[in-house]
């Protein structure tokens, strides 16, 4: 298979972007290092203009059209962080643009798309996931004649969004060991892994998706993109149903990796980068960084992870928080028959709760008799490592417990 992009599509789309995109520094992360036992920096696309490296491609994409396209308008679908780069590029351009976001996408990213862009482009919200807000920017383009702005599945795109490459390499003067980007659609693994190959292919490229939405995983198992039957839309910046087709072929071209990561170990990733390096990281942007501790990296080894993007709603944190709790087995929901007399709820915390656990959630579901009552009762342990002992006391004690598996309906809707 031969990728629709090249190293110098790339090289090109980093003349069109001199000026515009920030040349993001490599910064050392010390908590990563000590983990790995490699040399972890992080890429900081969080501090490009429109705080994600989405602004690449579509500049580069947008700079390229003909004068008769750009008096025609644009339109794109995005999940949030593309449609700021398309945004900003709207604005430094003349362009007009309608920027089409699913429902999920947070306010934040939200109002910075109509702060970025102002009167020329107008903002349509529909449809549960990026794929629903694509079908209706692709209506939109054949109704109108405007251009369509793919958030990954473009040559250009891709090549703007593989700037990046080059310009590890560049502060770095060599070539890294290991490359890790995370994926959505793909565009940037396709763009990256690409200049990669050709330029230096002993470089090791892995590209990152989410557990609930790996569709780049599933593209490379059945020979060709395939819509994902379910997907997790928590990684909303990379929850993507199906990846491109030019995306997928400059991919699998490039003999790169992809692996996944759990949503949870995100989560707790996000919380590290904030409490130990001071980053804001949107769930994409934690990706590549979360991946890190579970890809075998040689010791000593030069590790350049892209830090995609740091647009995170504040109000999500409670979420992130609660995930990475259960992810780091901290967090833990029962259901707790109750007999109901005076006394009972003061047993189970004197005879139950450790010194150091404490209740986070506590709700009557129902009575389902005279004499018993069941509770939902969600308990956070100061350490993974005394979950034992707490269901050691749990079996001692005189009621009918009964822990609420992960995958339950039931588990989702409190966690």
């Amino acid at each position: 298979m031969t990728s629709p992009v090249t190293a110098a599509d790339v090289e090109r789309a980093g003349g069109l972007l001199d000026g515009v995109a920030r040349a993001t520094p490599l910064r050392p992360s010390p908590r990563l290092s000590e983990a790995t036992g490699a040399t972890v920096l992080l890429k900081r696309e969080d501090l490009q203009p429109v705080r994600s490296y989405k602004l690449r491609g579509a500049y580069a994409l947008i700079a390229s059209l003909t004068d008769a396209q750009r008096a025609a308008g644009v339109v794109c679908a995005s999940a949030g962080n593309h449609a700021q780069g398309v945004a900003y590029a709207c604005r430094e351009l003349g362009v007009t643009a309608r920027v089409y976001l699913p429902r999920t996408t947070p306010r934040q990213k939200r109002e910075r798309v109509s702060a970025l862009g102002g009167p020329s482009v107008e903002v349509v919200v529909g449809g549960d996931v990026y794929d629903d807000a694509s079908a209706a920017a692709d209506e939109d383009a054949e109704a109108t004649g405007a251009a369509i702005i793919p958030a990954f599945d473009a040559v250009q795109t891709m090549a703007g969004q593989g700037t990046i490459a080059p310009e590890i390499v560049a502060e770095l003067g060599a070539a890294p060991d290991v490359v890790v980007v995370p994926v959505g659609g793909g565009g940037l693994l396709g763009g990256v892994a690409t200049w990669f190959a050709e330029r230096h292919p002993g470089t090791r490229v892995v590209g990152v998706e989410p557990a609930g939405a790996a569709s780049m995983t599933a593209a490379l198992a059945a020979g060709h993109p395939v819509p994902l039957a379910e997907m997790d839309g928590f990684v909303d910046g990379a929850a993507v149903r199906r990846v491109g087709d030019l995306t997928f072929a400059a991919t699998a071209a490039s003999g790169c990796e992809v692996t996944t990561v759990p949503e949870g170990a995100i989560c707790v990733e996000m919380l590290a980068l904030y409490q130990t390096e001071g980053i804001i990281a949107e769930p994409a942007g934690a990706l590549a960084s979360a991946a890190l501790t579970a890809l075998d990296l040689p010791p000593g080894a030069t590790v350049a992870a892209v830090l995609s993007g740091g647009n995170n709603d504040v109000s999500r944190y409670a979420d992130i928080v609660e995930r990475a709790l259960i992810h780091e087995g901290r967090k833990h929901y029962f259901l707790v028959e109750f007999p109901q007399e005076p006394g009972a709820l003061r047993r189970f915390l004197d005879t139950v709760l450790g010194p150091e656990d404490d209740i986070a959630y506590f709700e009557y579901v129902k009575r389902s008799n005279r004499e018993t009552g069941p509770a939902l009762v969600g308990i956070e342990l100061g350490s993974p490592d005394d979950l034992p002992a707490l269901q050691a006391r749990m079996d001692a004690a005189r009621l009918t417990i009964q822990p609420i598996d992960p995958a339950s309906p039931l588990f989702r809707f409190v966690g």
